[in-house]
């Protein structure tokens, strides 16, 4: 009954969590307040969603699009094949089995599904990909993906790639983006096109071009450093509409 409530498209957008401290004596969860307000200025409704991933379903019967954020931890590796594991990986392992059941349930219902940062990584994974344990392990002389600067401004350039979905979103052939990550795509996923590329070589977009909308940026877009990061949003939230 939800979607027929509202013109607005309802987008769930996944949650960090935390182990109890910092905030709260008891576990908790968390999600910066750009990535909700970046799909409201959009034209769509958003709605935060909990780690539970036998409910997965039911989160995709009642949303119209989701959206996979970012945070501070890693992919098991053994979930994309990995026969060893880098000492810098921290995962999240109920996060990321909810993130992946939700995934794979919305491209089952060709619905808009929007990675950012480990989003992105997470959707390459979902979509049989392998990642980049540590950049600066596997990059030869490899650009600072985790900024010094400030999020809200720009750490590097990306370069957009041939005809792709993102490149006629954005309307542009170079985007300076910010940099939060020390994981990225390596091998791509069956079907996907990489769309974005920063100066070392790094994977800076995917897409897969088989489903209504499929995209992933390693950057954090709803900090809105450019106009092509609000075009962003609203072609996400219009796929949903």
């Amino acid at each position: 009954m939800a979607k027929t409530l509202s013109s607005q498209p309802l987008v769930g957008i996944t949650l960090d969590s935390e182990a109890a401290g910092g905030w709260s004596k008891f576990p908790w969860y968390a999600v910066r307040q750009n990535y909700a307000e970046a799909v409201k200025d959009a034209g769509g409704l958003p709605i935060l969603l909990p780690h539970e991933p036998e409910k997965a379903e039911a989160y995709l019967a009642r949303v119209d699009a989701v959206m996979i954020t970012g945070g501070a931890f890693d992919v098991d590796p053994a979930l994309f094949g990995a026969n060893s594991r880098h000492e810098t990986v921290h995962t999240k392992d109920r996060r990321t089995a909810f993130e992946a059941a939700l995934v794979r349930g919305a491209l089952e219902r060709d619905m808009p599904v929007f990675g950012i940062c480990g989003g992105q990584q997470l959707l390459n994974v979902v979509l049989g990909g392998s990642l980049i344990q540590h950049i600066p392990d596997e990059v030869e002389a490899a650009l600072a993906h985790e900024q010094p600067n400030p999020r809200d401004e720009a750490g590097h350039d990306v370069a957009l790639n041939g005809e792709t979905l993102l490149k006629s979103i954005c309307g542009a052939e170079v985007l300076p983006v910010n940099s939060a990550h020390h994981q990225a795509v390596k091998e791509v996923g069956p079907g996907v096109q990489v769309n974005a590329v920063a100066p070392d070589g790094v994977i800076e977009g995917i897409e897969a071009q088989g489903y209504r909308f499929c995209l992933g940026v390693q950057w954090h877009p709803e900090f809105a450093i450019t106009p092509a990061d609000q075009a962003i949003f609203r072609a996400f939230v219009s796929a949903a509409a």
